[in-house]
């Protein structure tokens, strides 16, 4: 776009349109007073840019109609976003990779192909990341979550977020988002990064493994970004963070695993998705992702869905099933109270709420180990793969694991095919449990997480809490109501609940497998009750 063009806005024009269009309406419309006229604490770095503030905490969907309206310029976006993403990032260790000149020349081109009157994807100029784990992007480093010997790898391959992100939907990654390594862990911190830290609260971590993508969006570094998930990775964040995160059903949206096909189905499921402020934007990123891939024997062969619709779908008359606790975990008297009086919400839109056992009849500890050991498989074999391409990571580099990784690959090492089938036949018991009340129920709500957000540490190997109500739980992954759905493949979401003594909780809505459709519904319909989005008031006025 040119001063020149005659169908172009002159840039001072487009800058006023920023103001005007982007300002006032898009805070409003998020219940955030426009950011330029909030109280900010001052900031070393000076005053952040009118611009920067405004576009902020504008919805995927709302830049993305205004592109198209060419009432924005996807230059003048991605510039925007850059500019935050480097007044605000160096706080939050929420990118770790700035892909700026990518994005840059992604976005003039952006620029002539609405210009030119061609096709638009949804997504047109839209600013988004991908996480730095298993997660690719042809010429961007892959640490795998922060191995230190990776510091400078590069695979050249896309993951299937990124391919469809780019070529299906139009949107511009601006670079990759901090992880724990290997994904091993639900907090986000490894030895080469550092931990991320919580927008609400800088002391706290964000939970992970997808905590760089919360973060960022939380904070207005972007208005999406892709989470993972094997154990809970887009959810956990999600809720710790005050975003909206979402995981499809098994097989909705492609997952590539390279060379083993079939390396995601005796495994806790594997999963791409979306991280969000609304349930809209999730629904839309949901467009893009989902479909058949030749490449995934897992994924369906469906008609293309237009999941907007389902956000604006009515729940009246649903039967919701409740757990406060899943049968089994100790859950923070906090999160109880938050997530309790937020399930109410959907009786208020016509469902009907109950509050059920689910049947887990296991210990949590004996179920977050067996997590542990079928994750560690998949590990291992990625190991294996780095191994014959000539780098022998656990030989070598051993220091660049934390002890508890070390000690679950010791573990897995030993396993035998019958250990494997039997863990197998233990993932079936809380299967058979889920779909038991799925088949009386369209859904099912738990709180996500058990725990509130955990202080960051200093020595790059952060966990989670070790006990919770006098009760010991696996500091990795065991106080997360979310890897039950990992082994089951239903669609969840984590959805904001509330607040507790400032900070975020989350509420886990689990649907009937294939069944996205209902938990966006279920979603749309808590947030046009409870809306959540003056709660990012928090990060916004946060000193930096």
């Amino acid at each position: 776009m040119t001063n020149t063009d005659a169908n172009s806005p002159s840039t001072a024009s487009r800058r006023t349109l920023l103001t005007a269009a982007t300002g006032v309406a898009a805070s409003s419309m998020l219940g955030i007073p426009p950011l330029s006229a909030q109280p900010r604490n001052t900031t070393t770095k000076g005053e952040l840019m009118t611009q920067s503030d405004e576009l902020a905490y504008t919805s995927a969907a709302e830049l993305a109609r205004r592109i198209r309206s060419r009432d924005l310029s996807p230059v003048e976006v991605v510039d925007t976003f850059i500019r935050r993403i480097e007044v605000r990032n160096p706080s939050l260790n929420a990118l770790v990779y700035l892909g700026f000149d990518d994005a840059r020349a992604r976005a003039k081109e952006a620029e002539r192909t609405l210009m030119a009157g061609e096709e638009l994807g949804p997504l047109h100029g839209v600013p988004t990341a991908i996480k730095d784990l298993f997660d690719f992007k042809p010429g961007w480093p892959a640490t795998l979550g922060g191995i230190r010997a990776l510091k400078t790898n590069v695979v050249d391959a896309y993951c299937a977020f990124a391919e469809r992100m780019e070529r299906r939907g139009g949107a511009i990654l601006m670079g990759k988002t901090n992880s724990s390594l290997m994904g091993f862990r639900g907090t986000c911190d490894n030895y080469l990064f550092g931990p991320t830290r919580n927008p609400f609260d800088l002391t706290k971590n964000t939970g992970g493994s997808s905590g760089g993508s919360a973060a960022a969006v939380a904070d207005g570094l972007l208005p999406l970004a892709e989470g993972t998930d094997a154990g809970g990775s887009i959810r956990i964040p999600s809720a710790w963070c005050g975003t909206y995160g979402y995981k499809a059903s098994f097989g909705r949206v492609p997952f590539l695993v390279s060379p083993n096909v079939f390396g995601n189905v005796d495994s806790p499921f594997l999963f791409e998705g979306p991280i969000t402020r609304t349930v809209e934007d999730a629904a839309l990123a949901l467009n893009v992702l989902a479909g058949y891939d030749p490449r995934d024997p897992f994924t369906l062969n469906d008609p293309a869905t237009d999941f907007t619709a389902a956000t604006r779908r009515s729940i009246r008359g649903m039967r919701i099933a409740y757990s406060p606790d899943f049968d089994v975990f100790p859950i923070d008297r906090r999160v109880a109270d938050v997530v309790g009086r937020a399930v109410r919400a959907f009786e208020e839109a016509g469902a009907r709420v109950e509050e059920v056992k689910v049947g887990i009849t296991r210990p949590q500890k004996e179920l977050s180990d067996l997590w542990s050991r079928m994750y560690m498989l998949i590990n291992l074999h990625a190991l294996e793969n780095m191994k014959k391409g000539g780098m022998d990571l656990l030989k070598d580099h051993r220091d660049d694991f934390p002890p508890e990784y070390l000690y679950w690959v010791e573990v897995g090492q030993r396993m035998t095919a019958l250990d494997f089938f039997r863990d197998q036949a233990m993932r079936a018991e809380v299967y058979n449990a889920i779909q038991g009340v799925l088949n009386t129920y369209d859904l099912l709500i738990t709180p996500t997480l058990a725990s509130m957000p955990v202080d960051n540490t200093s020595d790059g190997n952060t966990a989670g809490p070790k006990m919770i109500n006098g009760e010991e739980v696996d500091p990795l992954i065991g106080w997360c109501l979310t890897y039950f759905v990992n082994f089951t493949g239903h669609p969840a979401a984590s959805i904001p609940a509330g607040l507790s003594d400032g900070l975020p909780v989350g509420m886990q809505i689990i649907g009937r497998r294939y069944a996205d459709a209902d938990v966006l519904a279920a979603s749309a319909a808590f947030e046009r009750l409870r809306p959540w989005h003056g709660s990012y008031r928090v990060p916004a006025q946060r000193s930096i």
